[in-house]
């Protein structure tokens, strides 16, 4: 939602070619001047004495539709140009375009995106959200069973458990209470409020972004369409108070990222649209400007202008080649990464932004400047924007049109900024010539702060509660006409075609895994170190174990030989299945960024989980393959190149399941100490049942299930039979306790293991089979789980039993709120 997208997705507009930047040289003459005349959209009196741009315009009007949308006119010192779009989409004539269009000067630079668009009588989207009657509550636990204690965790889960048949020992708290208001195009609004007063709750429910455990009533529109009719995740922006990015990603990449998941919107539509009018009228557009309205329509491509300009206006350019960064490696500052969080949103084509908290960790001079960017954005593209602070200075206080007030979860002003210290005075609290005004609504409805803005000296002060003041705007000429205009529907046949957004996501499916294998790929070299490190603890275990053979003779032909073969297969075995174990933290490390993209519809759930599966097949192959080589002839087992390669398939689909197994109990249990202390037992119950400490002839019947669920189990069969059907292990079998014709075939029904070739081909199915199975589930986790956040929060109750009676309670929640 950002200026260039705003921009060019509604189609904007371009002014008159003396705008320009001069830097081309005084040679270049505008070709596209406006002469003084009365009919100013005649084509022959449109173009300058510039031979050479006359012909390429001439040249580009010739083209058929689709090749003129994807060429431009582009002025250098050596004359004018006809260059492909996608040549200024991304890279450095991108970029040097963008120097020549914006100049330092983003209210200009906007106002000739909209001067072209104004030209020839193109509308630009506008939203207007409404929202009636708005409640939030949630059910949680008080007092000190809020407490995270492992006694709290443990009964409350129980008692959660009942509470689906019977009543839970928890308090139904209001988050949000009976809120109204309208948000309207064109205009900046600023919300306020102290600390768990709801602001963030707010911002969720009218961006769609609320926890499913939360309950909401009341009803929520944009230009009159109802949550159902669109996708409000789309439709509008949510800039959140956290900072979650993968930390190995540059800022450029990371932005790269979310603007091609976001998509172009309907940017490409209003430009064909433009263009034809344009042509109709027989008006030649300002060359860079069309240039740069057409490069911001590309989709599809890793890097674009539009990336380049969100870096730009958010003065991000200085580090766009920096990593992220995180706790354990370092990256950017702490502002820099809440202006990535914003830059990420400003790159999609959203029309109503809701910007949470945007100042945290940055100075007053730079929050200025970027709400100062905001503000002329939705001036002149007819935005819907909402921005939460909690201190702003009075220099950014002054560039908002509307302030919203909200304490204690009510309502208590929502109007224009020039009305609410009058609102404030007729309820006999006035503002302080010194203090700042957002300073002042902070405090006003403090308990402790409020007595000091008291003015009525002919009168006794008393407190004010909240509730008093949400009453009295009621009867406030701002809140009545608040309320005289939430009477008038909105007309939805006023709606702009390209205002609300119908898609789910951004991009075909396609286009969407193929940037999320990108991005996968990209962060695989960047934490190569974790791969390499595994292969080298491979390669080191592998030698270890080849010392312990080294110039032995493995004897082989009789029972009691096989005992160590045995031994060497199950070491191997255990030592490929433990090396898949790093899948765990890989996949509990990424997750947070993960649902903060797929909440925001960037790219499909399934688009992240099948593009790790797939990167993740070289891995298995490459970990399984120098395991093999570096041990299967050392340590004896049969010389034969057919057996060579099937231990190796049976290594390699160990590994896969292995890594399977745990990307999904990273993806459900989502914390890394639980996923290490519950990973580790899965793997002794997979360990336990594998075969090797007890033969399944000495598993109780009631166990038994837990044998045949065991992957190690059927790794084990493959091995063996790979191993103890060789033809040197085909002497006949002297031992009458065990029925069976060859030592092999004895030495694994001793073990109670297949003893038929066709063992090793359905052991190798069914791992196959748990690696599919894993996966699947690994998918569905990622799809239908919700992030396992809490938030604990602090809320003075007060218990009017007694009327003194007063204390602090704990409420945890699902679902983040203020």
């Amino acid at each position: 939602m950002e200026p260039t997208m705003a921009a060019a997705s509604s189609g904007a507009s371009a002014q008159s070619s003396n705008r320009r930047s001069m830097s081309w040289g005084s040679s270049i003459s505008h070709s596209f001047r406006q002469p003084d005349t009365d009919d100013p959209f005649r084509r022959a009196q449109s173009r300058s004495d510039n031979d050479e741009e006359n012909l390429r315009w001439a040249a580009l009007e010739k083209l058929p539709t689709y090749d003129r949308m994807r060429h431009a006119i582009v002025l250098n010192q050596d004359g004018a140009g006809l260059v492909h779009i996608e040549q200024l989409a991304r890279g450095e004539a991108g970029r040097a375009l963008l120097e020549r269009v914006f100049q330092d000067d983003s209210e200009r630079f906007l106002r000739r995106l909209r001067d072209r668009a104004d030209r020839v009588g193109i509308d630009l989207p506008a939203i207007e959200v409404r929202y009636q009657d708005l409640s939030v509550e949630v059910d949680a636990f008080v007092g000190s069973r809020a407490l995270p204690t492992l006694w709290n965790e443990t009964t409350n889960f129980l008692q959660g458990l009942i509470g689906r048949f019977g009543s839970s020992n928890k308090r139904t708290t209001t988050v949000l209470k009976h809120a109204y208001g309208i948000l309207k195009p064109s205009r900046m609004t600023l919300l306020l409020g102290p600390p768990s007063s709801g602001k963030s709750t707010l911002m969720r429910a009218l961006t769609g972004k609320l926890d499913k455990s939360l309950k909401v009533s009341g009803s929520i529109t944009y230009c009159g369409h109802t949550f159902s009719e669109f996708y409000p995740q789309r439709t509008s922006a949510y800039v959140s108070q956290y900072d979650l990015h993968n930390a190995e990603m540059t800022v450029r990449e990371t932005l790269d990222f979310s603007r091609r998941c976001l998509g172009i919107g309907a940017r490409y539509d209003m430009l064909a649209e433009l263009t034809a009018r344009e042509h109709e009228a027989g008006i030649n557009p300002d060359p860079e400007i069309d240039a740069y309205m057409k490069a911001t329509a590309v989709q599809g491509h890793e890097t674009n202008i539009i990336t380049d300009l969100t870096l730009k206006v958010l003065g991000l350019d200085i580090c766009a080649d920096n990593i992220v960064g995180d706790e354990m490696t370092r990256g950017i500052s702490g502002g820099q990464k809440k202006r990535v969080t914003t830059g990420e949103m400003l790159t999609g084509p959203a029309r109503a932004l809701f910007m949470d908290e945007i100042s945290t960790g940055l100075d007053s001079s730079s929050t200025f400047q970027i709400v100062k960017y905001v503000s002329q954005l939705v001036h002149v593209m007819n935005d819907t924007v909402m921005i939460s602070l909690l201190q702003p200075p009075p220099e950014t206080y002054n560039l908002f049109d509307d302030i919203i007030l909200l304490s204690e979860g009510y309502m208590v002003y929502h109007g224009p900024r020039g009305n609410i210290l009058e609102f404030f005075e007729s309820a006999g609290f006035r503002c302080p010539e010194r203090k700042g005004v957002a300073d002042f609504l902070q405090e006003v409805t403090s308990k402790k702060d409020q007595q000091q803005y008291w003015y009525l000296d002919q009168e006794q002060y008393r407190y004010v509660p909240v509730l008093e003041f949400a009453e009295h705007y009621k009867s406030f000429h701002v809140g009545q006409q608040m309320l005289e205009e939430l009477k008038i529907p909105f007309e939805k046949s006023k709606t702009h075609p390209a205002a609300l957004t119908t898609s789910k996501y951004g991009q075909s499916s396609w286009e969407s895994f193929k940037a999320v294998m990108s991005r996968e790929q990209l962060l695989m070299k960047r934490n190569s170190f974790i791969y390499i490190f595994k292969v080298s603890q491979l390669i080191i275990l592998g030698l270890m174990a080849m010392t312990v053979f080294l110039r032995t003779e493995m004897p082989h032909g009789q029972i009691s030989d096989g005992a160590k073969f045995f031994g060497a297969l199950t070491f191997s075995l255990i030592t490929i299945l433990f090396n898949g174990f790093a899948e765990l933290q890989l996949t509990i490390k990424i997750l947070p960024t993960f649902y903060k993209q797929r909440d925001f519809l960037f790219s499909p759930p399934w688009t992240f989980g099948l593009a790790n599966i797939i990167l993740k097949v070289p891995v298995s192959f490459v970990e399984a393959g120098v395991w093999v080589v570096l041990t299967y002839y050392v340590m004896g087992f049969a010389p034969s190149a057919g057996r060579f390669f099937r231990q190796f398939l049976a290594f390699f689909a160990t590994h896969q399941m292995a890594m399977a197994l745990f990307r999904f109990l990273g993806a459900i249990l989502k914390s890394m100490v639980v996923a290490n202390t519950f990973g580790m037992f899965v793997q002794l119950i997979i360990f336990i049942f594998g075969g090797f400490i007890i033969p399944r002839g000495d598993i109780r019947p009631w166990w038994i299930w837990a044998y045949w669920a065991s992957p190690m189990m059927y790794s084990q069969n493959a091995i063996s039979v790979n191993e103890f059907l060789a033809s040197r292990w085909a002497t006949p079998n002297n031992d009458p306790t065990i029925d069976a014709p060859t030592v092999g075939k004895a030495i694994l029904k001793s073990r109670d293991l297949f003893t038929g070739d066709w063992g090793f081909w359905l052991s190798i199915g069914a791992v196959i089979g748990f690696t599919i199975l894993f996966n699947i589930l690994y998918l569905l986790a990622l799809t239908y789980l919700s992030p396992s956040g809490r938030s604990n929060t602090l809320v003075s109750d007060e218990e009017n039993e007694n009327g003194t009676n007063k204390e602090q309670i704990f409420y945890r929640c699902q679902g983040s709120h203020k």
